[in-house]
């Protein structure tokens, strides 16, 4: 860094603090409700969603071959395999904007090419089974159809525009780049078989799923059910991993795993925490209006199904933090406050998508150009969506 742009930024730091308006009651509101998403992210999704997430991306990273992965999510793989398993993938996740992160970090480092891992990044949290249908029951058949159809298309298409426009890239990345994440081969991984490496990740996803399964809305039905025995499963499912690690692997593959997983927990978690305080310090906790923008600015923007209020949505939901199935309750609200149809679909393809520490952690991995091109594609995409969607429902 220049000495100059140096200078810039610590001059640009003094004036802001220095001008802080901080004597403002909605400045210090805004402040306080920063920390207040903090510690409820902390309590909500660190232990249950990040943690297993991390545990999961470090065993893909020590136990999953780099040809594995190569031959599903490579570049040279066919893209109706690729694009169909990473969707699929993403959706069996039923993940928030944040907790898919170190799970596409680790395939992506693996070996999977841009195109599939982006699919991936995107249909995690917007291919959301139960979120999906619980937007068809409180919102509307309408918009819980053109939500599915929209989240599964989108994954597609920005993965394979993705792909097209940084191929030459990608393509040096996957021949020249060594994998830092390539496990050592030890005696218990010869003795393994290949199916036990799978069941151990199909375990811990299932830990994953079934500690964050979210409480339905109706007390009958299969997710009602599954609803009441979710602690059941999981701690069955933690018995069963128990068993895997104590009889399957040894101690220096175990080692490894541990250490893969802070790899990925101390490069993401810094940044997922900023991303949060300031989400916060903006848009305030779900279903609080005491960010420094009021609710009633954003209500008033997206009203009717003009361009402004379409990209509002998109931007404005493309910055919020959406944990899983909040979406919906808060999109309620909108609609009762006067949001048009298009800019509510609009904000479900693009909220639960991203969030402002979701871009910074994506930034770490890909860089700012591909970054700002994922980013802007969905913005444009849900933008255009929601605009097609608010005409036909007109």
């Amino acid at each position: 860094m220049r000495e100059r742009t140096k200078l810039l930024l610590i001059v640009g730091v003094f004036l802001a603090v220095f001008f802080l308006p901080i004597e403002h009651a909605r400045v210090q509101g805004a402040l306080l409700e920063g920390f207040y998403l903090l510690k409820w992210y902390a309590r909500e999704h660190v232990m249950l969603c990040l943690v297993p997430a991390f545990f999961i991306a470090g065993a893909i990273g020590e136990f999953v071959s780099r040809g594995a992965v190569l031959k599903y999510l490579g570049s040279s793989a066919k893209r109706t395999v690729a694009y169909g398993v990473a969707s699929v993938s993403g959706a069996i996740l039923a993940v928030c904007s944040c907790t898919v992160l170190p799970l596409f970090a680790s395939i992506y480092k693996r070996g999977a090419g841009l195109g599939p891992a982006v699919a991936f990044l995107y249909s995690g949290p917007a291919i959301n089974v139960l979120a999906i249908i619980l937007t068809a029951r409180v919102l509307g058949l309408e918009l819980g159809i053109a939500r599915a159809i929209g989240a599964v298309a989108f994954a597609v298409i920005i993965g394979l525009i993705m792909a097209v426009l940084f191929r030459k890239e990608d393509q040096e990345r996957l021949a020249g780049g060594v994998d830092p994440f390539a496990a050592q081969a030890g005696p218990g991984e010869r003795l393994r078989k290949g199916w036990q490496d799978s069941a151990f990740l199909a375990v811990m996803v299932g830990i994953l799923v079934f500690a964050n399964w979210g409480s339905p809305n109706r007390e009958v039905g299969l997710f009602a059910m599954v609803w009441r025995i979710h602690w059941h499963l999981t701690l069955g499912l933690l018995v069963v991993l128990g068993y895997m690690i104590v009889r399957w692997y040894h101690k220096e593959e175990l080692g490894g795993w541990v250490q893969a997983t802070w790899v990925f927990a101390k490069q993401i978690l810094p940044l997922l925490f900023g991303g949060v305080l300031v989400a916060g310090w903006l848009m305030g906790t779900p279903g609080h209006d005491a960010g420094l923008i009021p609710a009633a600015w954003v209500a008033a923007a997206v009203g009717g199904n003009s361009i402004w209020a379409n990209l509002f949505a998109s931007i404005s939901g493309a910055f919020m933090y959406f944990a899983t199935l909040t979406e919906v309750p808060i999109l309620q609200t909108l609609l009762g406050a006067g949001m048009g149809q298009g800019p509510a679909l609009t904000l479900l393809l693009a909220g639960p998508a991203l969030s402002l520490p979701n871009m910074l952690v994506i930034n770490s991995y890909l860089g700012p150009k591909k970054t700002i091109t994922y980013v802007s594609l969905v913005v444009v995409m849900a933008t255009i969506t929601g605009m097609a969607y608010g005409v036909m429902h007109g």
